[in-house]
């Protein structure tokens, strides 16, 4: 694979859009299967990323140890838990493409409700929902982590709201996925795709994955709160577009 030109183009730039996403550009990772699926098929795709998935977790969990929200990983990551267990066990059963097309249906339009309420810098009450529904979305984002990690979606929807500081938004979300690819890794085991050649592919790209994610980082702590959620809404509804253009053509 690391001799085939179109391979590494589609890595080099997958992996950058996941240092980003890790370092606080939201949304930006659920790019990366898609584009690395352009050079080989999605589940190697997807192997060959989650190793890379959980160094970036390392550098994104040291780097905001200090701003994540225990209450909000707490509430979603029992349900992301059902959610992953799900996305393995419905695998074989469901289609992807409608999955995705759902989900960016979804995105697409939540993303444009959050830019209208706060359109011309208005801030928008933030959102006192209950914990089960942060479980029900936790589920979301364990499911649609498993089957094309592409959980930022989910997450975003019920987090973004509640107006964190940003800083605690990326932390909280780092810890949370954190733990969500750790808990997938099981399961790419048991599908066989930790291969000999797959982990020589992700252990090649891991010094630009740790570049990238530092890189997000430090561009995510010069950032007004108040543009990172502008961005995350934008970023969002450019996702969803993404996924339902895929979904469909």
């Amino acid at each position: 694979m690391l001799t085939d030109p179109a391979f590494l183009i589609a890595a080099i730039l997958s992996v950058t859009l996941l240092g980003l996403a890790k370092g606080g550009f939201a949304g930006l990772g659920a790019l990366a299967t898609p584009i690395l699926a352009l050079a080989v098929p999605p589940v190697t795709a997807a192997a060959i990323l989650l190793p890379i998935l959980i160094v970036q977790d390392v550098v994104s969990v040291w780097a905001f140890r200090r701003t994540w929200d225990r209450h909000i990983v707490l509430v979603m990551l029992p349900g992301a838990l059902a959610g992953i267990a799900g996305g393995w066990f419905f695998a074989d059963r469901l289609s992807e493409d409608a999955v995705m097309a759902a989900l960016g249906a979804i995105s697409v339009a939540f993303g444009l409700w959050r830019l209208w309420l706060e359109r011309g810098g208005r801030t928008p009450l933030a959102s006192t929902s209950p914990g089960w529904v942060g479980a029900l979305f936790g589920a979301a984002t364990g499911f649609t982590s498993q089957i094309a990690h592409a959980g930022g979606p989910p997450f975003q929807m019920w987090v973004g709201p509640k107006r964190l500081p940003h800083e605690s938004f990326v932390g909280t979300s780092a810890v949370l996925f954190a733990a969500i690819n750790w808990a997938k890794t099981p399961a790419y085991l048991a599908l066989g795709q930790f291969t000999q050649e797959n982990l020589a592919t992700s252990a090649m790209l891991m010094p630009l994955a740790i570049i990238s994610t530092f890189a997000g980082v430090w561009l995510i702590r010069r950032m007004r709160t108040e543009r990172f959620y502008t961005m995350v809404y934008l970023l969002m509804v450019a996702l969803g577009a993404k996924l339902l253009f895929d979904a469909l053509g």
